[in-house]
């Protein structure tokens, strides 16, 4: 790809909606190999309802020559994002964060979360949460980098696995907030 180009970060529309379960797909294949084929099964099941479905209140995708090659839905809360209102979490959570394994590498995961945060930001949300496991282990990496701390209190387990929760404080995410365009050079830092 042009390492010019310019990755746009938009708000998908509803025909977006196939390129985003096929950017999730390809990006989250990686574990089919890694969990049960039951279980995989209904991860990916659960991923293309989160896509079909009208639960999240934001859909942002990244865009490089007019293909997109990555997406996070935003949801206004653990019910909405999980149907789970006992975690009580009341503020925005970030779920199905994935970026087409030809891109990584190029800053797409962090302008996506940044949106995400200035979304949050714009709602009057003083954190914005997710979930990951530990074989997500770059993710987490990413995640703790950007600031997220981890929120153990919002933990689920789906079967036998541990879903931590991490939180971001908004506040003082100044790091996450630097990026008030909707548009960044690939590849710079």
């Amino acid at each position: 790809m042009n390492t010019s180009a310019e990755i746009v970060i938009r708000e998908a529309k509803d025909s977006d909606r196939e390129a985003i379960a096929g950017v999730l797909l390809g990006a989250y294949s990686e574990y089919a190999s890694v969990l049960p084929e039951p279980y995989w099964a209904e991860y990916r099941d659960s991923i293309l309802d989160s896509v079909h479905g009208n639960a999240p209140i934001a859909r942002i995708v990244a865009e490089l020559d007019g293909q997109i090659i990555g997406s996070v839905l935003l949801f206004t809360s653990s019910e909405a994002a999980y149907g789970k209102p006992e975690l009580g979490i009341h503020t925005p959570v970030i779920r199905l964060l994935a970026v087409s394994p030809g891109v990584r590498g190029r800053r797409v995961a962090v302008l996506l979360i940044r949106e995400a945060a200035r979304r949050s930001l714009a709602l009057g949300a003083a954190s914005l949460n997710l979930h990951t496991s530990d074989m997500m282990a770059s993710a987490i990496k990413l995640y703790e980098r950007l600031g997220f701390q981890r929120a153990s209190e919002t933990d689920i387990y789906n079967g036998s696995t541990l879903v931590k929760g991490y939180r971001l404080d908004l506040p003082v995410s100044s790091g996450l907030q630097t990026q008030e365009t909707s548009t960044a050079q690939a590849g710079q830092p």
